[in-house]
């Protein structure tokens, strides 16, 4: 998994945005106001400045996005230092970095950069959270309304979205862990819907333009799939979490069988990356013994590395470091191809 700053910016946004809990009665004016909030950002083309807040560093963004059809296209520029650019449109990503004179460029089919994760939330996430509505607030020059989004235990993390009344776009966000205290913030101090958006406005900057080309593989198509040498599924995973992609890809110079698990709640997800340990057995350790695992935190995220049945597994997502422990460690092999319905708890 690539650990791009942009597209980690705002997942306290795009997870915010189900419309599909089940809450209780007093929460169904904010219900609708999420699907007013979603209606709004599917639709409407929009450009904006905006600050990022986490881990004490501050950073200014400008975002455009244009609706297209049935897809869009969008632009996130850095204000701030190395004037890093991220452009995304149909289902291509191209990240710039005009300081190192390069461009990365892969396949990507995310909803969109600053709002991903809008489509396919699943309903059972509402078991996982509760949803509710704070006092109307103003928020840049604007009259706003605040959801609030509360995780039922401390294995996933909550979000307060602030949302222009008169618009339905979201002003500012929130994630938030169980307790309430903020781990990253968004704020837009400029936003502005727009009738049409020109190309121009979709183009990176002429020192952006510059940077050499590099595509995630040789060919520039993704990696061919790939028979792995054993299957994966996990056998306790945190509650609310499930199985909902399994796939495995050759990477790299040596064309290794990596495979790629995707675990969510319907609202946050984390993907877990298996590989053997190139010229070490398979070895499951002794049940006395329990498997190394070491934990890093980049921004809202947390990202965990052990060895299970022989093999380096590294699980990553916007979630509280136990639940990527958890998930990796609850990996075992041999279980049948594919995704599977749930796991078992």
């Amino acid at each position: 998994m690539r650990g791009s700053k942009h597209s980690r910016v705002t997942a306290c946004v795009a997870l915010a945005l189900a419309a599909s809990f089940s809450a209780a009665a007093p929460a169904d004016d904010a219900r609708g106001l999420l699907q007013r909030m979603e209606q709004a950002l599917a639709t409407r083309n929009y450009q904006g400045k905006f600050v990022h807040e986490h881990d004490g560093q501050t950073e200014t963004l400008e975002i455009v996005h244009r609706v297209e059809g049935d897809g869009f296209a969008e632009r996130l520029v850095s204000l701030d230092g190395s004037g890093r650019e991220v452009i995304r449109r149909n289902g291509e990503l191209r990240a710039y970095f005009p300081d190192r004179h390069v461009a990365l460029v892969e396949n990507d089919t995310r909803t969109g950069l600053l709002f991903s994760g809008l489509q396919g939330l699943d309903g059972s996430a509402g078991q996982m959270y509760r949803l509710s509505e704070e006092s109307p607030t103003r928020i840049s020059g604007r009259e706003a309304r605040v959801l609030l989004v509360e995780p039922l235990d401390d294995m996933r993390y909550g979000y307060r979205v602030w949302i222009d009344e008169a618009s339905g776009m979201p002003l500012k966000t929130q994630l938030r862990t169980a307790s309430g205290r903020t781990l990253e913030q968004l704020v837009f101090t400029d936003l502005k819907l727009l009738a049409q958006v020109p190309d121009a406005a979709l183009e990176p900057d002429a020192p952006a333009r510059k940077c050499r080309l590099l595509h995630r593989t040789a060919s520039g198509v993704p990696e061919p799939q790939q028979a792995a040498d054993t299957t994966w599924d996990a056998a306790d995973l945190p509650p609310g979490f499930r199985l909902v992609a399994n796939s495995t890809r050759l990477m790299g110079n040596r064309q290794r069988a990596v495979t790629h698990l995707v675990f969510s709640d319907g609202l946050a997800s984390v993907s877990v990356f298996v590989e053997p340990r190139s010229g070490r057995p398979a070895a499951e350790p002794p049940d006395d013994l329990p498997v190394p695992q070491t934990v890093t935190r980049v921004g809202s995220s947390s990202a965990v590395s052990t060895e299970v049945d022989g093999h380096k597994v590294t699980a990553i997502g916007e979630v509280p470091p136990a639940t990527v422990r958890a998930i990796a460690g609850s990996l075992r092999p041999g279980f049948a191809p594919g995704v599977r319905p749930g796991a078992r708890h």
